[in-house]
């Protein structure tokens, strides 16, 4: 998994700024998408729903201010659905990025559109540190969760759902959060001395239904999330990691991410480990080491900060490059299936010369996203059919047909193209004998400036399990580059 973070709220990475036309907004992001396929990145976390609302068309919620400068106004075009299909098209996978809970940034509701449910609802919202949420404590704020999320799921080509660390709320100092009326009216058996047990059901709750909803739509779709670093200080529980982080996910944010691995209530885990190697209470080797030991066999995949090179006020993070050391360190720990970036616009720059590394070491052949643990038994991906050389004027085309299949779930995603040295073994587990990854049916292999020698060519199909079918070779014909 090579994966980037791009965020919307507050306009961090796309939009740049919010009311910009349809046209640059589609420029922006497609220069964005150009850049990872140039590095290799197959995967982008797109944050869809910054604060109940959309950045895509629905019924649900509004269009997003952060898109139009007030939230509700219309746009000419989708761009959930333009994302999607950019990036497919570079065969970037889209996990849809949303915020369960978050309502607004600002307790100012002026900033909500006048059909927002907010106005509709109000009990089931709060405010808590000058910002608005939904109240988990209510059934209805499940129900409205499932709601959204199967919408999406439904009506999309999404790969995956994703949530970052933003549960209940970090903690405001001296505040408690004001769901006294929802624990009153909803108990569930809890007493008032079990209330943070209480607050943490009510998350667990709408995360097993959230997998359950998601994989009853589309059961190749993933359901992933990003928490904070710290799972528990060893000081509360002797399974917790040895840190002494001022908040953690269970104590605070009421998130028991370690049940939720245990029990399969979510495909894969991408802790935000952003703090630097060595750091005193958060120390980064500690805490990959304790994660790679409690990832109860999902995908794993680690946060890296990579906005923080250069910035972060540690000495670590200018010098030399700290996402190197640790995507280094990353290597060391067999759990550990790929990395996520936040966020994306340093990668429209290059802090530290990180993507000149990335091109020339880490990310220098292609690479496809593991396999959901979970779904290793589903349906074999089936091969593409009638490989075959098409000559054209002065282009020479490496042509297949899609497999001969009719059943949805096992629908190619894209194809991977070889080019395996003639005298060398024909092996497809060798990074380096992938050619290219494209969602065509053709190549042209002549422009394949890379190949020097005889070559013989050969194409897989990978479906949306990301399982990759047998191998087809062109017979009897090599070329000469």
């Amino acid at each position: 998994m090579r994966a980037v973070w791009i965020a919307t709220v507050k306009n961090i990475d796309w939009p740049s700024a919010s009311g910009l036309t349809t046209l640059e907004q589609q420029q922006e992001i497609v220069a964005m998408l150009n850049r990872f396929k140039q590095l290799k990145i197959n995967t982008i976390f797109f944050q869809i729903r910054p604060c109940s609302d959309s950045f895509y068309k629905s019924d649900l919620e509004p269009l997003s201010m952060y898109l139009t400068g007030k939230q509700g106004d219309t746009l000419c075009y989708d761009p959930l659905q333009f994302v999607i299909e950019e990036a497919h098209k570079r065969c970037i996978e889209v996990h849809a990025w949303m915020n369960p809970y978050r309502v607004a940034m600002t307790a100012d509701t002026t900033t909500l559109h006048p059909e927002h449910l907010y106005f509709k609802k109000p009990y089931l919202f709060v405010e808590y540190g000058d910002k608005i949420y939904f109240d988990p404590g209510y059934d209805e704020t499940r129900a409205f969760l499932n709601k959204v999320v199967a919408d999406v799921v439904m009506r999309y080509d999404v790969d995956a759902i994703h949530f970052d660390d933003y549960f209940y709320p970090y903690r405001v100092a001296n505040r408690d959060f004001p769901d006294g009326r929802s624990f009153a009216e909803n108990p569930r058996g809890f007493s008032a001395a079990q209330k943070d047990d209480w607050r943490r059901n009510n998350v667990n709750l709408v995360i097993s239904e959230l997998q359950h909803t998601i994989k009853s739509l589309k059961p190749w779709v993933e359901f992933g999330i990003s928490p904070f670093g710290v799972w528990r200080n060893s000081d509360k529980d002797a399974n917790g990691s040895l840190t002494k982080a001022g908040m953690t996910n269970y104590d605070d944010l009421y998130a028991d991410i370690l049940k939720w691995l245990k029990e399969g209530a979510i495909d894969y885990v991408v802790p935000q480990l952003y703090w630097e190697i060595g750091k005193k209470n958060a120390d980064y080797a500690v805490l990959v080491d304790w994660w790679n030991r409690n990832a109860y066999g999902k995908n794993l995949y680690v946060g890296l900060f990579v906005s923080g090179l250069g910035v972060n006020r540690a000495s670590a993070w200018h010098n030399g490059n700290e996402i190197v050391r640790q995507m280094l360190m990353n290597e060391q720990f067999d759990n550990v299936r790929g990395n996520a970036f936040y966020s994306a616009a340093p990668f429209l720059k290059n802090p530290k010369g990180l993507l000149d590394t990335l091109s020339n070491n880490f990310y220098r052949h292609w690479a496809v996203p593991p396999v959901t643990t979970s779904l290793v038994e589903k349906e074999e991906a089936l091969p593409p059919v009638d490989l075959h050389i098409q000559r054209c004027a002065d282009k020479l085309s490496l042509v297949w047909d899609a497999p001969m299949d009719s059943d949805k779930q096992n629908q190619t995603a894209y194809y991977i193209v070889y080019a395996f040295k003639s005298g060398l073994p024909i092996d497809k587990n060798r990074a380096e004998n992938i050619c290219c990854l494209t969602a065509e049916n053709s190549i042209d292999i002549m422009s394949i400036a890379s190949l020097k020698g005889d070559y013989v060519f050969g194409v897989t199909a990978v479906n949306r399990y990301r399982k990759e079918s047998e191998l087809i070779l062109l017979e009897n014909k090599s070329f000469h580059f």
